[in-house]
């Protein structure tokens, strides 16, 4: 896998990858130190609502990123959302109201939903190969849950010797770390993107490609399923550890170090998996073992935190959470790129990214909610049924490679020698077919 970074441009743009993921890590803990410091016992709903607004953020902004290339280079793009992200970290030290935070991290985050997709569409160029950017998305896996894991204990290092607010200092040289390696690197040039007769309306073009494809709206429903067991991760893991085992607060990490774990044994081994395999067959069991896993997880809830076997169950449950979602996210890139014509690539890379965040923005508040009037059993159930309907739907519009299309089969494999014939009714309702079997995009 680490071939891939014989790329010289893919190797510096992963270095400022990681360094831009490493500075948002010691935000996360800087914001959550400020928060206490200004709001004290209701610092919680301070955070809520921070990652809310920051949710929102990706929501609104990211579909309007799909038209900003045909405006603006790209290397500009990354540069400046890269510049603003530093200068917010460098601003939120000061600022002594909760409302300051809510402001300065709506145009933080706003940056990102600019930074991510642009990122994301920029890699089907640099690495035309479909293997090497397979490898590319497994590291790229890797380094979000890495990023997970050591930021903290990094933060943690880093508060031995400087004040809480000097977290912000490191974040700021992170972001400004990765413009500089953005800065000194020749980026592809895009294709040219469609008319679509102005901004507002190249805006949407995303959105349109992913109401029209059927792989496109598999993926929105596996990225409900994975948001539905991210946020019970997320949310509700230290009720878990705390509450339900009876376990101190140093068990914490052991539970999201063993999803973080089974996310990263699941990248570590796709980009072999997939050259047996097709992307649907691979994307759609991780959707539907997630539904299982919240199946296993209200089975133990039911029985209590008492006994010797509930803290591996529950470990074993939070790898499998990871390794599911893992078996989604990791591929998802090849989907969208197999899915949108070149022009259009990041217009729908910025809505693979908003649709997403709208996703968890919907089980955020869905696992605490509900864990806070409910229990952590309602919890599990409510989640899963929202899991398994999104499994089961996603498998029903994901038309298998016999039906339709065969586009997610890697290059050699034997099921492509296989004749296929579209019906002449799926031709009739949507318009001339291309090689890979789904209608010509619009």
């Amino acid at each position: 896998m680490l071939t891939v970074l014989r790329h010289r441009v893919y190797r510096r743009l992963l270095t400022a990858q990681v360094v831009a993921l490493t500075g948002t890590g010691l935000a996360t803990v800087a914001l959550a130190l400020l928060a206490y410091d200004l709001a004290g016992a209701d610092a919680g709903s301070v955070l809520g609502t921070t990652l809310a607004l920051k949710m929102v953020a990706y929501l609104v902004i990211a579909p309007f990123a799909g038209a900003l290339p045909a405006r603006v280079p790209r290397r500009v793009l990354l540069v400046a959302a890269d510049l603003t992200r530093a200068t917010v970290a460098l601003l939120l030290p000061f600022v002594d109201q909760v409302w300051h935070v809510y402001v300065l991290v709506v145009l933080l985050q706003s940056a990102s939903a600019v930074f991510t997709p642009v990122f994301q569409a920029a890699l089907p160029d640099v690495l035309p190969d479909e293997r090497d950017y397979t490898r590319a998305l497994s590291l790229s896996r890797l380094a979000y849950d890495l990023e997970s894991l050591l930021s903290p204990a990094l933060a943690a290092a880093l508060l031995t010797v400087l004040a809480p607010a000097r977290l912000f200092t490191g974040t700021a040289l992170g972001f400004l770390a990765s413009a500089a390696l953005v800065l000194a690197t020749p980026l592809p040039r895009p294709a040219d993107p469609t008319d679509r007769g102005g901004t507002l309306a190249r805006t949407g073009a995303g959105l349109r490609l992913f109401r029209a494809d059927p792989r496109l709206r598999a993926l929105l429903a596996l990225n409900l399923a994975v948001a539905a067991a991210g946020a019970l991760v997320t949310v509700d893991t230290v009720v878990y550890v705390r509450e339900f085992l009876g376990l101190p607060a140093g068990a914490l990490p052991l539970a999201l170090g063993a999803y973080g774990a089974g996310s990263m044994a699941v990248a570590l081994a796709l980009p072999r998996v997939l050259e047996r395999s097709d992307d649907r067959t691979v994307m759609l069991r991780g959707g539907l073992l997630t539904a299982a896993l919240f199946g296993a997880l209200g089975v133990l809830t039911g029985a209590g935190g008492a006994g010797p076997w509930a803290l591996p169950g529950l470990l074993a449950v939070w790898a499998g959470f990871g390794a599911a979602c893992a078996l989604v996210l990791t591929p998802a890139g090849r989907v969208v790129r197999r899915a949108a014509p070149a022009r259009d690539r990041t217009a729908v890379f910025a809505a693979q990214f908003s649709l997403s965040h709208g996703c968890w923005l919907l089980t955020y508040p869905l696992a605490g909610w509900t864990a806070s009037t409910g229990g952590l059993g309602r919890t599990a159930a409510v989640l899963g049924v929202l899991a398994l309907v999104a499994a089961v739907g996603a498998v029903r519009l994901w038309p298998a490679p016999g039906a339709h299309t065969h586009a997610d089969l890697p290059a050699g494999h034997p099921h492509l020698a296989d004749a296929r014939r579209v019906p002449s009714g799926w031709r009739h309702r949507h318009g001339p077919v291309v090689a890979d079997g789904l209608p010509a995009h619009p």
